[in-house]
């Protein structure tokens, strides 16, 4: 294919993804909106959401014991 036809294409694609509007589905938005945080998301997955700032301070206080 020529430039011309390549760049010809290019140009009728990003037209279209320009102009697209898709329907928006208004009532899930509304409800990822109105979640309750970033914990909901991990229970809604399946796994447990896990809170790893206590963990650090324990990791480093153990280094620390170690170098004395």
């Amino acid at each position: 294919m020529g430039r011309g036809r390549q760049k010809a294409k290019q140009t009728k694609v990003a037209r279209e993804l320009k102009y697209f509007s898709p329907d928006t589905n208004y009532r899930a938005l509304e409800q990822e909106l109105t979640s309750h945080g970033h914990n909901d998301l991990g229970e809604r997955r399946g796994g447990a959401a896990v809170d790893t700032a206590d963990d650090d301070d324990d990791d480093y206080k153990r280094w620390n014991d170690d170098d004395r």
